[in-house]
């Protein structure tokens, strides 16, 4: 019994060295050298996209080619994807691609969506010239008009829209563009001529 402490004892500090052993070896496996450069390319990727989903594609381009330089050929490969229709979006400037009354029409309304008056009205008023009757162009300058203020413009054109086709009567009642108008009493008998028919 008292020779069995020093062997159960013996084996303890070769234990001590595997440990050691284990401890060393565990610092001599390098960490990924490329590991803060991949985080660094996502960060960009990221926010190429971001700026891709917002069509700022020229500032998307950018920050893109910068994501080629890092180590990911995954996230390289991605960006080359987003790359090229960046480049197509801003080698070819829409104003260039219109030209139909229906091509101007669809520029127009976009840019009144993005709130750039001046070139949307350029390009409604290519399509009212190009297609006089067509109503729906009309109305997007009666629109258009009424979100610049303009209101005598925007009742004489909304009054030709409904001319050539009255269910855009029921349309304006509805459209929030038109909002300008609606304390005008001209745009109410314009929009409502039951009222006056019942009134007398």
């Amino acid at each position: 019994m008292k020779h069995a402490t020093p062997r159960s004892g013996g084996p303890a500090p070769k234990a001590n060295k595997s440990f050691s052993n284990r401890s060393l070896s565990i610092k001599q496996i390098p960490l990924d050298p490329d590991a803060q450069a991949k985080q660094q390319q996502l960060k960009l990727y990221e926010e190429a996209l971001n700026l891709f989903h917002q069509q700022k594609f020229s500032r998307a381009q950018q920050v893109l080619e910068r994501v080629l330089e890092g180590p990911s050929k995954e996230l390289a490969d991605r960006a080359t994807v987003h790359l090229r229709i960046c480049e197509q979006k801003t080698s070819k400037p829409p104003a260039a691609a219109a030209k139909s009354a229906e091509d101007h029409y669809t520029q127009g309304v976009a840019l009144m969506n993005l709130g750039r008056w001046d070139e949307a009205r350029e390009h409604l008023d290519r399509a009212r010239k190009a297609a006089p009757k067509a109503d729906h162009v009309v109305y997007a300058m009666a629109a258009l008009d009424c979100l610049t203020g303009e209101a005598d413009s925007a009742m004489e054109n909304l009054k030709i829209a409904i001319q050539l086709r009255p269910e855009n009567r029921y349309h304006a009642r509805n459209d929030e563009d038109f909002a300008f108008l609606q304390e005008d009493p001209r745009f109410t008998e314009l929009l409502y001529p039951e009222r006056d028919s019942s009134a007398g």
